[in-house]
């Protein structure tokens, strides 16, 4: 019965409860958009990390983030792979370099150069072309999001790179780069042509470690046996250049101060909505308080309108996120919307509105019944 009244209040009305429900949906959007876009440019400034299949990475020593170290010496590629415990051993270059684009414009890219008989450090989400390309000379792989920015039409274009030719033979979809420079991919001994680096010149050395053998044990065993490194697991790599670009940079502070603030602003809109909303239905309040019913009657019946708003804001809310989501891909924005977000957002919904409603609660338990029939 309580539910019936419930709905049947909350439906009476039809313009109030679209204003009301447009209020959920405006903060459920504004809140999973500021905390995606947080979320993805936290995921962006570690993707290539966190998408190499490496247990262990070796950089200089001294290092803050990915994207910024310094080139390592043949000796400790060396010294790594005689270390027991190391199944194998790989190098990667990634370095920052000049692209020219056709129209005689140029930008900054970051290279990322791999060895290709392992794959590791190499792009994902290919849309276009193919990764065995790469086996050609002077070829690189780009992201189409970034097309028009390095002036890139179609397969097959050809490029500068530092003064040096090159073309492009694949594109792939959702690698984006947290700093203004898209990543470009090549070969190791391409990008060291690009970067102008010699041979023996390598920023990372990534490791996987034998089977059975602890991934601890080889990052301790590879202090002991690499000179003049520092050694990650790729976890605490990944965590590292995160925390160096969301929390010690100011772009960092402010996509997490605007997601607080996106936070704060829904729950206000969400608080004056539902009070307005139970303000509004006071006499409808007042009558069951003259026939009788109980404050705890009265709560429930407060609650329940609050839940179904927040599940009916919610759901409507949610569907319109993803459709930003899904937009936010086709341009440079990155915002994610894991499961695990969603859910979180889920029950901020809801403590939103349950909240709202019981601070309306105190004015409508105190309601005098008689005000029913002076016409209020």
């Amino acid at each position: 019965m309580t539910l019936i009244i419930a709905l049947r209040n909350l439906l009476h009305d039809k313009v109030r409860l679209v204003v009301t429900l447009t209020g959920v949906v405006f903060a459920v959007v504004l809140i999973a958009v500021q905390a995606g876009l947080f979320v993805g440019f936290t995921s962006a400034t570690s993707s290539v990390i966190d998408n190499t299949d490496a247990d262990i990475w070796i950089c200089a020593r001294g290092m803050r983030n990915f994207d910024v170290t310094s080139p390592l010496p043949l000796k400790a590629y060396y010294q790594a792979l005689s270390t027991p415990g190391v199944a194998e051993a790989r190098r990667l270059v990634v370095q920052f370099a000049n692209w020219k684009k056709p129209d005689g414009g140029t930008e900054s890219v970051e290279v990322v150069g791999f060895e290709l008989p392992s794959g590791m450090g190499k792009p994902w989400s290919v849309s276009a072309g193919s990764l065995e390309s790469l086996n050609l000379t002077d070829t690189v792989v780009i992201d189409e999001v970034y097309k028009a920015k390095l002036g890139v039409a179609d397969l097959g274009d050809s490029v500068e790179v530092n003064g040096h030719r090159a073309r492009v033979v694949a594109f792939t979809r959702g690698i984006r780069s947290f700093t203004t420079s898209p990543y470009i991919f090549c070969s190791l001994p391409i990008a060291q042509t690009l970067c102008n680096l010699r041979e023996s010149k390598f920023t990372y050395v990534l490791v996987k470690s034998a089977p059975g053998v602890a991934v601890a044990a080889v990052k301790r065993a590879l202090l002991e046996h690499v000179d003049g490194v520092d050694v990650y697991s790729q976890g605490e790599f990944s965590g590292k250049t995160q925390k160096y670009w969301m929390f010690t940079t100011g772009a960092g502070m402010a996509l997490l101060i605007a997601a607080g603030l996106g936070l704060v602003v829904g729950v206000v809109v969400v608080a004056q909505t539902l009070y307005a909303t139970t303000m509004d239905h006071l006499a409808e309040f007042g009558t069951l308080r003259a026939m009788g019913a109980s404050s705890g009657y009265i709560h429930r019946i407060i609650v329940i309108q609050a839940l179904a708003s927040a599940f009916a804001g919610y759901t409507m809310g949610i569907l319109v996120s993803y459709v930003v989501v899904q937009f936010s891909e086709k341009g440079g924005a990155s915002i994610l919307l894991p499961p695990w977000l969603a859910a979180g957002l889920f029950a901020v919904t809801v403590a939103m509105c349950v909240g709202a409603a019981l601070i309306s609660i105190n004015k409508v338990t105190r309601l005098d019944p008689v005000m029913v029939f002076k016409g209020r």
